[in-house]
């Protein structure tokens, strides 16, 4: 690379730490926010009343965090620089009454949350994780980290077309995973999680619970450049987007706007939720700051009017065995750097302005980045870009790191990419 941001194998360590310690969304905010405490960050309640000085701050609700740095001398009008990303990947929930199972099999109810590749979670050895609610109203998170669960594929000499004819699954029927032998009894499962997190069951009321693949990150390949992972969508953003905000707030770098991170859930479903982009919690945080500073519903349209947001989740790299679904012009590829996602049906929220933004800030950082738009006859996904966008009246610009398998339970990117976000959100918030 003859650019200047050399890669560091450090980072992408780091992101694979934060992938295996992160299997629920619960547990991504609360590492992001670990590792903004250590940056000098602190928590704020949204009960408390909040002050208008310098210095770092993080609001957590759920499986969301935001998080903001206010520099020296940043007055009730200055604009905000945000990155934006999600908490969830798609994967199997647990339903309210859990305990089930059929012919000696003792099983456990999971409902298919997002879209996700249902034959990807089949024959994996998958743990338990999430977050119980106990009878005072507090969370406590459960990471069950071992084989615990299974989706037991039907044997070829069972199913001879398969091979033929695909696999044919029924989201109802075929993704029961099994975890014992025995009769099914009501309060299984939630005693057995009431034992692993040291509470008595009774105490448990309430529980978002769900299952994640137990086998850790890797480097892959013959040289080591491509790393595969679960929850990459969209973990590896919010990963970056925090290290980006980390080293904002304490570079030392003169800030000319606000730093912000924002990372949502419920993305992979809509995003309508108090937690998701198309809830009001990102507002209402931006508009609180602004307030708490001295500021009036004009000083709040000024910032808002000159503030960006770097909407950044995972796109497609091209497939070597279906290279025909993509773009023929547009072919992104692992460790190339990031992409610029473009839709001009809004399905992404870029447009000329946004991408001499994000190059900008690519030249500043000496990264590298790529362009992606979907073939016409393959309609894309969406983001929170256009979501963020509509409802705060915020300019947005969809970017990411083109990976393979998006939305398996296992997914795959290039080793340095990561880096190169990371080293280019850096470079926006600084800027």
């Amino acid at each position: 690379m003859t650019n200047s941001a050399r890669f560091d194998r450090g980072h992408t360590d780091d992101l694979m730490s934060f992938l295996a310690a992160s299997p629920s969304p619960y547990h991504a905010v609360a590492n992001a926010a670990e590792r903004l405490e250590k940056a000098g960050f602190r928590q704020v309640a949204e009960t408390d009343e909040w002050d208008g000085r310098s210095g770092g701050r993080y609001v957590l609700r759920g499986g969301a965090i935001i998080a903001w740095y206010v520099p020296e001398g940043a007055g009730p009008a200055t604009p905000f620089h945000i990155i934006g990303a999600h908490t969830d990947s798609p994967n199997l929930r647990v339903k309210p009454i859990p305990d089930t199972g059929t012919r000696g099999w003792r099983q456990i109810a999971v409902e298919i949350y997002g879209g996700t590749l249902l034959n990807t979670w089949l024959d994996r050895d998958l743990g338990l994780s999430g977050r119980i609610t106990l009878a005072d109203g507090s969370s406590r998170l459960v990471h069950v980290d071992r084989a615990l669960l299974r989706v037991p594929q039907l044997a070829v000499h069972l199913d001879r077309s398969v091979n033929s004819e695909g696999l044919k699954l029924d989201k109802q029927r075929h993704m029961t995973p099994i975890w014992g032998l025995g009769e099914v009894a009501e309060g299984d499962l939630m005693a057995f999680v009431a034992e692993e997190a040291g509470v008595p069951a009774e105490d448990i009321k309430g529980w978002d619970l769900m299952v994640h693949s137990v086998e850790p990150p890797a480097y892959l390949g013959r040289d080591r450049e491509l790393v595969a992972g679960p929850r990459m969508d969209n973990l590896l953003s919010v990963h970056a987007g925090t290290a980006a905000l980390a080293a904002a707030a304490t570079s030392g770098a003169p800030l000319t706007a606000i730093p912000v991170l924002a990372a949502f859930d419920h993305e992979e479903n809509g995003s309508q939720s108090d937690t998701g982009a198309d809830g009001p919690l990102l507002g209402t945080v931006l508009e609180r700051s602004v307030f708490a500073r001295g500021g009036t519903y004009e000083d709040r349209a000024r910032a808002f009017a000159g503030t960006v947001c770097l909407s950044s989740d995972t796109g497609h790299a091209v497939h070597p065995n279906y290279s025909d679904r993509h773009e023929p012009g547009h072919h992104p590829m692992p460790n190339g750097g990031p992409i610029l996602k473009v839709n001009v049906n809004q399905r992404y929220a870029t447009d000329g302005t946004g991408r001499a933004v994000f190059a900008a800030a690519c030249e500043r950082a000496g990264v590298p980045w790529q362009s992606f738009v979907s073939h016409n006859s393959m309609p894309c996904g969406t983001t929170i870009g256009p979501i963020t966008a509509a409802r705060h009246g915020i300019r947005t610009v969809d970017i990411g790191v083109a990976i393979l398998s998006m939305h398996s339970a296992r997914e795959l990117c290039g080793a340095e990419d990561p880096y190169l976000l990371a080293h280019a959100l850096t470079a926006f918030l600084e800027s």
